[in-house]
């Protein structure tokens, strides 16, 4: 039987999942169905499922880290912390961060409010970008496709997090509490103008914000506020490579003709231009 709680449901048959030891290395529902983590720390829940997408692979993650540990996109994450502040004042803080990444993200949230208690699940399709983000205090990191139903119980908690992610609004509303808010970030359509199209990188596409509420309304999830953040970034060659490396890109740039490409580059000034949107349930 589990020993205390974990904060997720059971992929299989939705009840609570808790711990069954003080190492916390096993997940167990009452229905008996078990689930062990990996050694780096993070629990696959698709095991026997599989999804139908791509997960970033060990390459881009690893690029992906190197970019953001440079502190390229700092100021987004200071944006997003300020949000998350400005609409959530309580002792507790739970939140879901649904496409997570290595949880850059996730990490500055959680270092800059201090609460009496946190809780955080952080999910994402990818095994290499959840190796990482197990490492963040007060974390449960899960393989898991946020298509899907995602692994927490309704009205559980106070901030969904989804950066540069996959949009599941129904399951947003469905695990937000009454006074939670889901913050979504975008790419804006001059972001990374500079070297999209030198570097083979996919490109914004215009009217993000008009679909985004109309998708997000329909399940009942209502647009509060966006902030947009726009600056200049100073990026050598590898930096430039990582930036192209780390995004969907990732998937099919041969790492041999980007290195060409971004050593031909030289040194770039590129704009990173975000849109940070606030949803809010419908009360």
């Amino acid at each position: 039987m589990p020993t205390s709680k974990a904060s997720v449901i059971c992929p299989v048959c939705d009840r609570p999942l808790g711990y069954q030891d003080e190492a916390k290395r096993t997940l167990l529902c009452d229905s008996g169905h078990r689930f062990d983590a990996a050694k780096q720390g993070y629990f696959n829940f698709l095991t026997g499922k599989g999804t139908n997408f791509l997960e970033d692979t060990s390459p881009m993650v690893q690029a992906r880290d190197a970019f953001q540990s440079r502190g390229h996109y700092a100021p987004l994450a200071m944006k997003l912390s300020e949000l998350v502040q400005k609409y959530h004042a309580g002792t507790t803080l739970d939140v879901l961060d649904a496409g997570a990444g290595t949880g850059y993200y996730l990490k500055e949230i959680l270092d800059l409010m201090t609460p009496a208690s946190q809780d955080a699940l952080a999910l994402d399709i990818s095994r290499f970008a959840m190796r990482r983000a197990a490492k963040l205090p007060n974390t449960v990191a899960v393989v898991w496709d946020v298509w899907r139903k995602l692994p927490t119980s309704d009205a559980s908690r106070d901030i969904v997090l989804n950066c540069f992610a996959p949009h599941n609004p129904s399951e947003f509303h469905r695990v937000l509490r009454p006074t939670g808010v889901c913050v979504v970030v975008t790419g804006e359509p001059d972001h990374l103008k500079e070297v999209i199209e030198p570097l083979g990188m996919l490109s914004v596409a215009e009217g993000k914000l008009a679909a985004l509420k109309e998708k997000f309304a329909a399940e009942g999830l209502i647009h509060s506020e966006t902030e947009y953040l726009s600056y200049q970034m100073e990026l050598g060659a590898e930096d430039l490579y990582n930036l192209a490396f780390m995004g969907p890109a990732g998937h099919h740039l041969s790492p041999e003709t980007l290195r060409a490409k971004v050593q031909f580059l030289g040194r770039q000034l590129v704009t990173a231009s975000f849109g940070v949107h606030v949803f809010i349930p419908k009360r």
